[in-house]
């Protein structure tokens, strides 16, 4: 995969699938722009990148505040002049029964999982659309396609940002400009250590491969999407989890 020349935008960056990602196009040559509220964090992954001899650089980003992503977007493109390839990769979700979820907790989950990323691209849109060039996948979740117990409000937001994915897809297709989408299943991340045993016990025992998925595993998933053989490709949402859920 050769990416050199790019400037790829990745949300998240700080750790999980977001860090597999950043860590993935590094490598293929493209500068990295991480983008993550665990600034900390981000910088340490960014400087891991550097050490490798790659280009990487963290900002700071809060996908539930308008003005933060205003302030990242203007960072990034005084800095660099455009951006190639956008990764909305950000996400939070917490197993909480829909009846005891409030207010509060909903805005957050729909702020961060799919108004946020709909800011952010909405934000670097018009440039790649000027050049008539640009990829941009979107990281949903299983959960999007097909439900999941206990994380409803997850569940609408990142169906949400699966419509929004393939609506944009035909905005975009006569400026050069793909849109795709990404569904992690289960994933050994962060996020997943913070589900109840028994709730991953019982991924895992749906699972036909009988595991969690890797966060490279994901983050391949995505380079192959922003990659340059991938003109002809948009709209598309394709599902990483080992099985555990099936397109008829």
């Amino acid at each position: 995969m050769n990416l050199s020349d790019k400037i790829a935008v990745v949300t998240g960056g700080a750790s999980g699938i977001g860090q597999a990602t950043a860590e993935a196009l590094a490598e293929g040559g493209a500068t990295v722009c991480i983008g993550d509220i665990a600034r900390d964090k981000g910088e340490a992954v960014a400087a891991a990148i550097r050490k490798k001899g790659q280009k990487a650089e963290c900002f700071s980003l809060d996908l539930t505040d308008r003005d933060s992503i205003a302030s990242f977007v203007s960072t990034v493109l005084q800095r660099f002049g455009r951006v190639d390839i956008l990764v909305n990769g950000a996400g939070w979700g917490k197993t909480v029964p829909f009846l005891e979820s409030d207010d509060a907790f909903w805005e957050k989950v729909i702020n961060l999982n799919f108004i946020g990323p709909m800011r952010l691209t909405k934000a670097l849109l018009p440039q790649m659309f000027e050049r008539k060039s640009g990829r941009i996948v979107n990281i949903s979740s299983d959960a999007g396609r097909v439900g999941s117990l206990g994380e409803t409000v997850y569940s609408g937001a990142k169906a949400g940002l699966i419509g929004f994915t393939k609506a944009l897809a035909r905005e975009g297709a006569r400026f050069n400009v793909t849109v795709n989408c990404v569904c992690p299943g289960p994933t050994d991340t962060p996020l997943m250590a913070a589900v109840p045993e028994k709730i991953r016990d019982a991924f895992i025992k749906a699972i036909p491969m009988r595991r969690f998925g890797r966060p490279l595993e994901v983050a391949q998933a995505i380079a192959f999407f922003v990659g340059p053989n991938t003109d002809y490709i948009t709209g598309q949402v394709l599902s990483v989890s080992g099985g555990l859920t099936m397109a008829g």
